[in-house]
């Protein structure tokens, strides 16, 4: 039989599991996961910009519409129960439900909507970006993020923008949770509308809340008692941070967790046969690439650039590295979005070094160049820079590796002080705005924009040229026009760009048979479906 965790545990629950146990069972009402969960830095909306994080979110706080599980496509009703969008589709009009109350027992109520949207604009941080690339900003924003009354947001927008990506955007995108506002003000410190409260903490109405997290050992979470959706089946989530992909293996084959998150391909192969084990996976919108700082001397060169990509064997690497957890990929929209290139137009390049030798002499380096490869602490980081490293050497390229935890690594990424670094970005809308609007698109190159979310910013690259191409494909009422600006900006893209994609990835976990109805899809996943 196995044990119940008593809710009275609580916390210490989260520092048990973070040992190493001898039982080989979980307790029937948690899930518990194993995973690498050191990039967690906080949990505001408005400044979470990680895997880690957003999917927690995802489960502690309920967005206007969410994603259909089965179609990952469509959106449903989630805090909102209805829409409508106008005659000249500029305005999209909420309608709350009425009953939904935050963990805290205050009501939810547009004006909360309303606070949390005007929220991720004032405080400035990079998912900002998120608002401002359809219109808002803090001189505009009294005008066109109102609150008629408690149960009733209005969103009111410059351009017709696509009202199937605009709702994706939503059901996708972090800022647009709503806050316990006043939850939030009664905790603000020095003007920060919460921003310290929620370093650690979560004030959102969703299935779950978040109970407690250690920093290197784990996250609870707890169901929310006032929670009127559909109640989750699990009473706790138990997500114990476990960096080593063999412990991984080792707690998941044993029974300690129900899910394994992080395991390398060998793993994987090695535990399909194992009894009581399954491997699970999806296809996810999530882009590995090398990118380059083009602030760097070596590597504003665009025909430097290019000859790094002729450096990757990409079909090789897909075989043994990252077997089970990616397919090769080189352009910026993901493959089953719209406005993807067929699969032969969207793999262009392979390994070739004599034609990056020839594009290294073109740009002014015919003996090669030393430089850095800054890598987290995913598994598959390693492997793909001494992949990248060993190439290089033939052509005289000299790499260095530099790896550090994701949080540090991180850090120095968004704050544009590296060369090259192997890092994944994830989009959250099946359509190519999603990461033409941050892969491709910098409206402000400058240090003082700190536009921290646009991997385009952070690898310091402007084009004025493909930003143009970005905002008359979002505005192209035209499907099939769209499409064709889409397909001659990832052409451009991939021949001059920042960034040499080389995979997209799939979610993929070894999850015990015990755990059922484990759901995800490309863009979510469903803490509150799995049972036992």
């Amino acid at each position: 039989m196995k044990r119940i965790l008593h809710p009275l545990l609580g916390v210490s629950a989260a520092a048990a599991l973070t040992a190493t146990t001898t039982h080989a069972e979980t307790p029937d009402n948690a899930l518990v996961m194993a995973w690498n969960i050191d990039s967690i830095s906080t949990f505001d909306p408005a400044q979470v910009g990680e895997v880690v994080t957003n999917e927690l979110l995802q489960n502690t706080c309920d967005m206007l519409v969410s994603f259909v599980p089965e179609t990952e496509s469509e959106v449903q009703p989630a805090l909102a129960e209805s829409w409508e969008v106008s005659e000249d589709g500029k305005t999209l009009t909420f309608h709350l439900a009425k009953d939904a109350v935050f963990p805290s027992g205050n009501p939810v109520t547009a004006q909360d909507t309303v606070w949390s949207l005007k929220r991720v604009l004032t405080l400035g941080y990079g998912n900002a970006a998120t608002l401002t690339e359809y219109g808002f900003s803090t001189g505009n924003m009294d005008e066109r993020i109102t609150a008629p009354d408690d149960h009733t947001v209005v969103l009111k927008f410059g351009e017709p923008y696509p009202v199937s990506l605009v709702l994706q955007a939503i059901a996708a995108n972090r800022v647009s949770a709503t806050l316990d506002s006043k939850l939030l003000m009664e905790n603000e410190q020095d003007g920060d509308l919460g921003n310290a409260y929620l370093k650690d903490k979560t004030a959102c109405v969703g299935p779950y809340q978040l109970a407690k997290w250690n920093q290197g050992q784990g996250v609870v979470l707890e169901a929310n008692a006032n929670y009127t959706g559909e109640k989750p089946a699990l009473e706790r989530v138990l997500i114990r941070h476990v960096a080593e992909t063999g412990t991984q293996r080792l707690l998941v084959e044993q029974g300690d967790v129900d899910i394994a998150r992080d395991l390398t391909p060998n793993d994987l192969r090695e535990l399909e046969n194992v009894e009581g084990l399954h491997i699970d996976s999806v296809l996810k919108p999530q882009l590995i690439f090398w990118t380059f700082n083009t602030a760097d001397e070596i590597f504003d060169d665009p025909n430097v650039r290019l000859a790094m990509k002729y450096l990757i064997d990409y079909q090789q690497l897909g075989d043994t590295v990252m077997q089970y957890l990616g397919t090769p990929w080189q352009s910026f929209v993901q493959a089953g979005a719209f406005g993807e290139l067929p699969q032969d137009e969207a793999l262009p390049f392979g390994l070739n070094p004599d034609k990056a030798k020839e594009l290294l002499a073109e740009a002014g380096y015919p003996d090669g160049f030393e430089a850095t490869i800054y890598i987290g602490s995913l598994p598959w980081s390693r492997p793909l820079a001494q992949h990248v490293q060993q190439n290089a050497a033939q052509i005289g390229v000299d790499f260095n590796i530099e790896q550090m935890a994701n949080a540090q690594f991180f850090a120095k990424v968004r704050g544009r002080d590296y060369q090259t670094g192997i890092k994944a970005w994830q989009t959250g809308v099946p359509d190519a705005h999603g990461n033409a609007s941050r892969l491709v698109m910098n409206p402000d190159n400058s240090d003082e924009a700190q536009l921290t979310q646009l991997p385009s910013w952070r690898a310091s690259y402007q084009d004025e040229k493909l930003n143009e191409m970005v905002l008359a494909a979002v505005v192209e009422p035209d499907p099939e026009k769209r499409i064709a600006i889409y397909a001659d900006l990832q052409k451009a893209w991939m021949e001059s760009g920042p960034m040499a994609v080389m995979f997209q990835t799939h979610f993929v976990a070894a999850i015990r048979d015990d755990l059922k109805n484990w759901t995800w899809n490309g863009f979510q996943v469903y803490y509150g479906k799995a049972s036992k």
